[in-house]
């Protein structure tokens, strides 16, 4: 069982990243959105996507970090392909993961979501470990944070720019809280 100590999981891995800040409001917390991310794209494992995250990811390592290693993005947690969840950003605090976008007619997602990334590709079956520790974190944040009500997947708030976390994504597979995705 998951539970959160001062907006952080415990029993996970926790690697802070220099990339948030402040919400606007603290207690604004009403959206979880789902992503993937793989690094490089549809490989798994190492440490990639943690260095993307604290900007220390070596543009020399692979070609495809060339155009990303100056980004500054961070999400609130990655849940890997083995179900180990690493967060990045204390829940209470605004991750940069969402960009420009709206869900039911509010902008910058960033401002009252959390933002999860499962190891993986929008092509690529996910893990029942990632489905087992997804449930088990939504759980604890439903318990925790009384105003979560609605849970998306980023193409669904910027649907013109990102199509994670995919069509490899089972919908069905995880606890809807209090609302089901959109």
């Amino acid at each position: 069982m998951l539970n959160i100590k001062n907006h952080w999981l415990t029993n996970s891995t926790t690697i802070p990243s220099p990339n948030f800040n402040d919400r606007p409001d603290e207690n604004d917390i009403s959206l979880v959105v789902i992503h993937c991310i793989s690094l490089p794209p549809n490989e798994f494992g190492g440490e990639y996507i943690a260095d993307l995250f604290c900007n220390r990811l070596n543009p020399n390592a692979h070609s495809y970090f060339q155009d990303i290693y100056t980004l500054q993005v961070s999400a609130h947690l990655l849940i890997r392909r083995d179900g180990e969840c690493v967060q990045f950003v204390p829940f209470n605090k605004r991750a940069w993961h969402a960009g420009k976008s709206i869900f039911q007619g509010r902008e910058n997602c960033n401002d009252f979501s959390i933002g999860i990334e499962l190891e993986g590709s929008e092509t690529i079956v996910y893990t029942p470990a990632q489905y087992e520790k997804l449930n088990d974190v939504l759980a604890a944040l439903f318990e925790h944070y009384p105003n979560l009500a609605n849970i998306t997947g980023h193409c669904d708030i910027a649907p013109e720019r990102k199509t994670d976390p995919g069509a490899s994504f089972d919908w069905s597979k995880i606890y809807h809280g209090k609302v089901a995705p959109s």
